[in-house]
């Protein structure tokens, strides 16, 4: 803790577990909470495989929220993995945000994560998202068909891409932090290594490029990451998919779409790391990976 930070006797710290079905807007709410992107952002359901952490901190008070992947029905070893993910997060964190999509109504996913809610003791807000969308008669319809179903200690009502009523959520969530230290510096966003959250930018652009099978095929591994003498980041990364077929599509026709996933990343790249990035992309098989513990493994999925 650095000599600026208030005593640990007013001092409140803590961490919240952000769970929901797929693509519900959790990666959506975590870089509007931190103020930077730090988890990728898709419409296809299971863009978030890892847990992972976005660090908010004011004078008084910091919140480590773990951005989990969403609860799903697992179809593969890798499926296991982030359901496992998900599940462990509600026992290690001082409060829960259950975020729904209004717009999309009261589904299976959402009665299956009240039931893994009855087992754990923490205080759990109901984050009714995407409000802009629905009416306020069918938000209050809403709020009472889940509220009859669990006691939520809060319900708040919040956009998270266009930010209406966060200040609000944060307001409430540091209601429930404990008095504790500051587990990391005020500076920092995230406790993921620069290189995580890059190979994370990237496979964000082939998800906003790609369709069927092919997003929840691939992953992103850095190879090589290091400051020229010019001062210019230089970054090599592998993607990794299942089939020939899949590389050839990544590939696209004289190398445009993987020309084009390189540029947008890029750009994301570098506002993240705040200097000049030349980003050398490869694509590779590595057949039924998703299947594979020791190919899991190396690509960082394990459990604590």
């Amino acid at each position: 803790m650095n000599q600026n930070t208030p005593s640990s006797t007013k001092f409140r710290s803590g961490f919240v577990a952000i769970i929901g079905r797929p693509n519900v807007g959790k990666s959506t709410l975590m870089n509007h909470l931190i103020g930077q992107k730090i988890a990728i952002m898709s419409d296809k359901p299971q863009t978030t495989r890892n847990k992972i952490h976005g660090v908010y901190t004011t004078d008084t008070s910091q919140i480590v929220f773990l951005d989990t992947p969403g609860i799903h029905k697992p179809q593969s070893k890798l499926g296991d993995y982030m359901m496992k993910t998900a599940e462990g997060a509600l026992k290690e964190v001082e409060a829960v945000l259950f975020l729904i999509d209004v717009a999309e109504g009261f589904g299976g996913g959402d009665r299956f994560i009240i039931e893994q809610l009855k087992k754990v003791d923490t205080p759990v807000f109901l984050v009714m998202n995407k409000i802009d969308k629905v009416q306020p008669e069918q938000l209050l319809a809403t709020i009472t068909q889940y509220k009859d179903m669990y006691p939520f200690a809060e319900v708040v009502p919040i956009s998270a891409l266009q930010g209406n009523n966060v200040d609000t959520l944060l307001a409430q969530l540091q209601k429930y932090l404990p008095e504790g230290p500051q587990y990391y510096p005020a500076d920092q966003i995230t406790d993921h290594p620069e290189q995580f959250v890059v190979s994370e930018l990237i496979r964000e652009k082939i998800l906003h490029m790609t369709r069927e099978e092919i997003p929840h095929s691939i992953a992103v591994g850095i190879e090589d990451m290091r400051v020229q003498e010019n001062g210019v980041v230089y970054i090599g990364a592998v993607i990794f998919v299942e089939r020939d077929s899949q590389k050839g599509i990544i590939i696209g026709k004289k190398g445009a779409l993987l020309k084009e996933v390189g540029k947008q990343a890029r750009r994301d790249i570098e506002a993240l790391l705040g200097s000049r990035t030349f980003l050398e992309l490869w694509v590779k098989v590595k057949k039924d990976w998703r299947n594979q513990e020791r190919v899991l493994k190396d690509f960082g999925f394990r459990h604590d």
